[in-house]
């Protein structure tokens, strides 16, 4: 069986699928990727199904190698990465001959990298899921973010496909990589730093002053955000007096407001009920944005109509339509 083998981990590099879903009722997290737009544009690059999983690795990267040769493609942050020190590109399917090591270095912009896999990272669901847990330890490889000596499975590729043009293309190469055709990935339009939102159940539980905070002043990332939230610190968002509410279900991107008034915008590691006033909801298409923010980055809140956050996630879609098209004819050049 091909594996995936990890000299070096980097700072959190864990196995996201599309997440785990039917279990919220539980107090199961979802989990899954924190940047959807770049785990599906991932697995579209290497002919994947959407919901394989990949490797999410957050800040730094990990050195690895495979014991065979394996299709790969990276989204999300820019990093350096190498393979036996050659650069590889983003957003392409490139081809890696078994025993190459693939080196993540210096990051460049954004948090959070892709990689994705031909076949898909191929651990044992848990739940109907290969995402990880973190908090709870379980999912993914061992429940835990990876350490250097792990060997990941890598599902094989079903007999009854083809081989690959790139695929022949290695065996005639002594090349350490060979490089897929180019596709098409423009992702939907947005503009860098700024999130659209729905007005959230409690938007008018809050001051006049909160509400025009919200859209009218920046809110900075702070280091305490994780996988579970992004807390935010800005402007105090009060409400017009003491609430008391029954916990609610949490959807990716609920802005909820603790009694400090900070904001915490609920990602994929979010519980699955909370009691928290929430005053928006992120639009998903902006999610990714959030994703890739850093401590220190800044951000603004700019409220649209349920209809254009609607719209713009159709736009999303059928970007990644297109990239997906545009990504299996660039693997039969």
């Amino acid at each position: 069986m091909n594996t995936m083998n990890v000299e070096r981990p980097g700072m959190l590099s864990t196995l996201q699928d599309s997440g785990r879903f039917g279990h919220q009722q539980y107090g199961v997290s979802v989990n899954g990727p924190m940047d959807e737009w770049s785990h599906r544009l991932a697995n579209a690059l290497v002919g994947n199904p959407e919901n394989a999983a990949v490797l999410e690795c957050t800040l730094t990267g990990p050195r690895l190698s495979f014991s065979d040769t394996t299709l790969i493609a990276l989204c999300g942050a820019r990093m350096r990465v190498t393979a036996d020190g050659r650069p590889i590109p983003y957003h392409r399917a490139v081809l890696v001959r078994r025993g190459v090591t693939i080196d993540v270095g210096e990051r460049t912009d954004g948090a959070r990298l892709y990689i994705g896999v031909r076949g898909g990272l191929g651990t044992e669901p848990v739940l109907g899921s290969r995402s990880t847990n973190v908090r709870a330890g379980f999912g993914g490889f061992q429940g835990r973010g990876l350490k250097k000596g792990d060997r990941i499975p890598i599902l094989g590729v079903p007999r009854e496909m083809p081989m690959l043009p790139i695929e022949r293309r290695m065996v005639q190469s002594g090349l350490p990589m060979i490089l897929a055709g180019s596709a098409d990935v423009n992702p939907p339009g947005r503009t860098a730093g700024v999130l659209r939102f729905i007005r959230g159940p409690q938007w008018e539980a809050f001051t006049t002053k909160a509400r025009e905070d919200l859209e009218s002043t920046a809110y900075e990332v702070t280091a305490q955000s994780d996988r579970m939230g992004a807390r935010l610190m800005g402007s105090a968002l009060l409400l017009r007096a003491p609430l008391e509410l029954v916990s609610e279900a949490t959807p990716f991107g609920t802005v909820q407001v603790p009694p400090d008034g900070q904001p915490i915008v609920l990602m994929a590691d979010r519980q699955s009920a909370g009691g928290y006033p929430k005053i928006a909801y992120v639009a998903s298409a902006d999610l990714p944005v959030l994703a890739q923010s850093l401590p220190g980055d800044s951000l603004r809140f700019i409220q649209v109509s349920q209809a254009d956050a609607e719209i713009a996630w159709r736009e999303f879609e059928e970007r990644l339509a297109t990239a997906r098209e545009s990504a299996a004819a660039a693997l039969e050049q």
